[in-house]
């Protein structure tokens, strides 16, 4: 992967770039939002990038699994991430999608779209221009290891697939859901998604050699966000 372009890899940023990784439902967009809050920087979720063009998709009744139909559909697809106190607001072609990009149909399309090496790069290349000035909180799959391999402070944040399935459950049954909706088939969705971003060919989910790995499995929230602290203060002393 190039270098983020307009920057001398040489000379240190001016605030670092600190790259959070992991599978889904690991916490990381609350985390993400967190240390942004805490430390000034600004929140770029790059999940929401990839679930954004994945409803454009189905919105267009585009083939997921067609990498030449989704490149010409990002070619004409703005995407906007306006940050928010509790993370971002998406922009789908200057149309609000935040609370729809979170529905199980659209985050199952993503992990389908994302598999594809050319939408990977369409989006690695705008990714880098968002948080090639640093003081960014960027979370994702492939940040420490593709986007920002040289970002400054690295977190791989986990957590057993039962654990993971269990919190997105809560999280997406807070309101009323389908009675086909239940814990085990959110854990069992969780698995396969688990196994498409592991052993994709393009830019396979895993820790970055450098980054510091968080399981918080046995964890609670708040023991997360205070090691979290902790490992970027001791970036910024």
């Amino acid at each position: 992967m190039s270098q983020v372009e307009g920057r001398n890899p040489a000379q240190p940023r001016q605030r670092p770039v600190i790259a959070i990784d992991g599978p889904a439902g690991a916490g990381k967009s609350t985390l993400a939002a967190h240390l942004a809050r805490r430390f000034g920087f600004l929140n770029l979720e790059t999940g929401a990038m990839y679930r954004a063009l994945a409803l454009k998709a189905i919105e267009s009744d585009i083939d997921l699994d067609s990498e030449a139909e989704l490149l010409e559909l990002a070619a004409r697809t703005t995407i906007q991430l306006e940050p928010q106190r509790e993370g971002n607001r998406v922009l789908l072609d200057h149309t609000d999608v935040s609370r729809r990009l979170r529905e199980p149909d659209v985050t199952t399309a993503a992990s389908r779209a994302s598999v594809h090496p050319r939408v990977r790069a369409w989006m690695v290349a705008r990714q880098q221009a968002l948080g090639a000035a640093g003081g960014v909180v960027m979370e994702g799959r492939d940040i420490g290891t593709v986007v920002f391999p040289d970002a400054e402070v690295k977190i791989f944040l986990d957590a057993d697939p039962e654990v993971r399935g269990s919190r997105r459950y809560r999280q997406v049954g807070s309101g009323p859901q389908p009675p086909q909706i239940t814990e085990a088939k959110v854990i069992a969705e969780m698995r396969e998604r688990d196994q498409r971003d592991r052993n994709r060919a393009e830019s396979p989910l895993r820790p970055a050699a450098d980054a510091i790995v968080l399981d918080s499995t046995s964890m609670t929230l708040d023991e997360v966000l205070a090691r979290s602290e902790e490992i970027v203060r001791a970036h910024l002393a």
